[in-house]
């Protein structure tokens, strides 16, 4: 007699779409594009930077620049954000002589938080000087920009003179060339002020220091927004010239300190005597200087 073979029916489990070994590997693009996220993360912590700026990642993803009728293309871009980096390490160095020149004139430092330039506010900038003049490189646009690092010291009147004879020999003093000295205490129009532009020995990176007294300072808020649509593109000449009209309107109200509009830029030949007795209050040299430590 002849045993039959038994039949097994046999369930195959469902196919799966996604291989989970796959899935899991160190190796598959996800894990790579993942890992690379989160050191990029932190090495922007460690550097100090925070998170990256919802501009820069639209940059990354789309690779150029857009904003209020402004734009910049995937190039331009990448070298102003590469602008805005050497700007941030550059800070790093400058900041403590700026803190110890304020200190020792007496000086007021007003928005220090404030002394990096967003990198909107930079690309603005670029790309409105770009469109103002027709085939000007990104780079000749950055070259002209002083104010990626900013600062603003402030003194009462009386003390305003002194204060920025006192501040900007010691600049000068420790080895930072003044690229540019804009005094406008004798206008009688517009802005009141005095506006300077530094570069800095190491990194060579061009900063600004604004010397205002208390009602300058305010007068330069209270006229940000009419200067901000003055000089937006698409504003129209009769409206150029009526917000231009204000401003001098607000500033007008400004008094001008005892001999601030004899102020020149100071010669490094010259430099006040407690300035030579001073050390170079640079990070490496006094750690009690940084602003990253005295926070």
């Amino acid at each position: 007699m002849t045993t039959r073979p038994t039949t097994r029916t046999i369930t195959r489990p469902p196919l799966r779409t996604t291989n989970p070994r796959t899935a899991r590997h160190p190796g598959h693009p996800g894990h790579r594009l993942a890992g690379r996220a989160a050191t990029a993360a932190a090495l922007a912590t460690a550097l100090g930077l925070g998170a990256v700026p919802a501009t820069a990642a639209a940059g990354a993803d789309h690779g150029g620049w857009h904003q209020d009728g402004l734009s910049l293309n995937a190039a331009d871009n990448k070298k102003v954000d590469a602008f805005v980096a050497r700007a941030r390490r550059a800070e790093r160095s400058i900041s403590p002589q700026v803190r110890a020149a304020a200190r020792i004139s007496h000086a007021e430092l007003v928005g220090f938080d404030h002394r990096l330039k967003s990198p909107d506010s930079l690309k603005r900038k670029v790309a409105t000087a770009m469109r103002q003049t027709p085939g000007r490189t990104v780079d000749a646009s950055l070259g002209t920009i002083n104010d990626a690092v900013r600062f603003t010291l402030q003194w009462p009147d009386a003390k305003y003179s002194q204060g920025v004879t006192t501040a900007s020999a010691l600049l000068s003093a420790w080895g930072n060339d003044s690229t540019r000295w804009s005094n406008t205490w004798d206008r009688t129009d517009g802005y009141k002020a005095i506006n300077s532009a530094w570069r800095a020995p190491r990194s060579h990176q061009r900063f600004e220091v604004q010397f205002h007294t208390p009602q300058s300072k305010a007068a330069q808020l209270e006229t940000h927004k009419l200067y901000e649509e003055q000089r937006l593109p698409g504003t129209p000449p009769e409206k150029v010239h009526e917000l231009q009209q204000k401003q001098n309107a607000i500033f007008a109200a400004v008094p001008v300190p005892p001999g601030a509009e004899r102020l020149t830029a100071p010669s490094r030949r010259f430099s006040p005597d407690p300035a030579r007795r001073l050390p170079d209050p640079s990070p490496s040299q006094n750690p009690s200087l940084d602003p990253v430590n005295s926070h």
